[in-house]
């Protein structure tokens, strides 16, 4: 019997030790709760919401890239595993038992095998001892269950992913929950599958008649940002209606077709209900947002100090994400961008291959994320740590539109608030310069916004209305002046981007990425320091 109660005892030390190995600080299973339960409240009495785990996605023959879990699913639950649904009732339901629930899960079933190869799984006892769900049952349960979701008054889902690949394995992958969602839930029997489109039917159907001219020209100012408004019959020829009594005539026949398609299934209530919750954070949420915008300041810092001309770019982007890794931050919050000269003036440029940086401006636009959440932080800096009189005259430039920028980052400015007063500075300054020749003159020097949530997302839901105390947002005006460009040669090849995570406080905004140096002055200076990389040396080879 000693023996027993000695190995039982050997059992749970290593058990404490191997979770003392792992980290601790994700968040609480109460967060998650009580998100699912905000969502809760927000949902139309008898509804249903239906949020499914994001798919393995293959990288080459039979290796797949890391899993990275749906944000908006790890939001509502924290499992951070595939092969995963959610859904989650407006009202209570009973079970065959007579057991009330509002929530359900579906996770992998524990595999012995599978984990022997790929790593320990939760499983159905796992998600309800440390995920808190009170009832919770395999992935493969999902299709037999039998749901009557067109019992529903409204079933409300994200829109699908294209990629959902089935590798026959076992019948509880991603592939067959959504294809026994779509099989029960009379989602085949939809005549239009585009949420916008029918988002906008159903706007129309319900608009008073005082309005019918107004929000016909709004669509048509909308069809560059959603070509398939261009596609669909209905919208085509409302936007095309020259009068008001054309257009009650298609309102009426929008709500007949609508209910036509006889179908409970609604692609809008998540999608806006979601980013009204994920854009003003929670006090839990920005303790992990800013760890990871503070690990992704220091990795500016110390590439700052680190720098040297003969340096690649993919050696800078590695010192940065070295740093992201020491501190245990699990991944990139999206693809790292280092571009030096010309390189910088793509926006998105991720190749980081140029071979020698030289004395370019280098922009480095990278963010870590740290427990599923990103920063998102630029800084551009001279690779030979002096800015030349063109370089430190355009950086300065952007600074000071920034600068400008964040100071309209106040509780109940617009959002568009930063964007203009930036864009003003940096015109104005093009046309000092003589960059360009008016204010007027359209140009593509500073062809983006500035600003963006951030969280579990790098470019976070939002509904973009006015600012609210703890939302974390990105400000980051830049110019850049391609090779070619219609203006003196001295200024080809230049590219600058600021860009700092702000909050959204009750008072003043608060820069948390201000660690990292931003004027020209304390670039220069933490560039002259010593890094703790110069001596690290590497054998030559050929």
């Amino acid at each position: 019997m000693l023996k027993k109660i000695l190995f039982a005892c050997f059992l749970l030390n290593m058990w404490v030790i191997v979770l003392a190995q792992t980290p601790t600080d994700y968040l609480s299973a109460d967060f998650h709760k009580e998100r699912r339960a905000i969502l809760r409240l927000k949902m139309p009495k008898n509804s249903m919401a239906v949020i499914f785990a994001n798919p393995i996605r293959n990288r080459a023959n039979d290796v797949d890239y890391v899993y990275h879990q749906d944000p908006n699913f790890y939001y509502l639950t924290g499992f951070r595993e595939p092969n995963a649904v959610l859904i989650i009732f407006s009202d209570n339901q009973k079970d065959a038992e007579g057991n009330s629930y509002n929530e359900i899960i579906y996770v992998p079933k524990r595999d012995s095998m599978f984990e022997m190869w790929n790593g320990k799984r939760l499983g159905v006892e796992g998600v309800k001892r440390e995920l808190g769900f009170a009832m919770a049952k395999t992935s493969e349960e999902f299709a037999t269950d039998a749901i009557n979701f067109k019992s529903f008054d409204n079933v409300h889902i994200l829109k699908f992913s294209d990629d959902y690949s089935n590798s026959l394995r076992d019948n509880g992958e991603i592939y067959d929950l959504v294809t026994a969602f779509k099989d029960q839930s009379g989602y085949h029997d939809m005549k239009i599958k585009n949420p916008n489109i029918q988002y906008i039917h159903k706007a129309i159907a319900n608009l008073p008649d005082a309005k019918l001219g107004e929000v016909a020209k709004n669509l048509s100012q909308s069809l560059e940002i959603y070509p398939e408004y261009k596609e669909d019959t209905f919208i085509k020829a409302y936007i095309s209606a020259d009068n008001d009594g054309l257009r009650k005539e298609l309102k009426q026949k929008i709500k007949l077709d609508l209910n036509k398609r006889e179908t409970n299934i609604d692609f809008k209530f998540l999608q806006t209900a979601l980013a009204e919750m994920r854009e003003v954070k929670t006090i839990e949420e920005l303790k992990l947002l800013t760890k990871a915008v503070r690990i992704s300041a220091i990795g500016q810092i110390e590439v700052m100090k680190a720098m040297k001309p003969e340096m690649s770019e993919t050696e800078i982007q590695g010192i940065h994400e070295f740093v992201y890794k020491k501190y245990g931050a699990e991944y990139e919050g999206y693809p790292s961008i280092v571009g030096a000269g010309n390189n910088g003036c793509v926006l998105h440029y991720i190749e980081n291959n140029k071979t020698k940086v030289g004395k370019d401006l280098v922009l480095m636009d990278l963010g870590a994320e740290y427990r599923g959440y990103t920063a998102d932080v630029t800084r551009t800096i001279p690779a030979n740590g002096k800015f030349s009189p063109e370089q430190k005259a355009i950086y300065e430039l952007v600074l000071k539109a920034q600068d400008a920028g964040i100071a309209a980052c106040r509780e109940g400015n617009p959002f568009w608030k930063p964007n203009v007063v930036s864009k003003e500075i940096i015109n104005k300054g093009l046309l000092d310069l003589g960059i360009i020749k008016s204010l007027e003159e359209k140009h593509m020097y500073f062809p983006h916004g500035t600003s963006h949530h951030i969280g579990l997302d790098v470019h976070d839901p939002g509904t973009y209305g006015v600012f609210k105390e703890n939302m974390v947002i990105t400000v980051e005006p830049g110019i850049y002046i391609p090779e070619g460009s219609p203006c003196d040669k001295k200024w080809w090849g230049i590219a600058v981007r600021i860009e700092d995570d702000i909050l959204i406080t009750k008072n003043k905004p608060v820069n948390l990425s201000a660690e990292a140096p931003r004027t020209v002055e304390n670039i220069e200076k933490m560039m002259a320091k010593k890094s703790v990389l110069d001596e690290f040396v590497l054998p030559e080879l050929d």
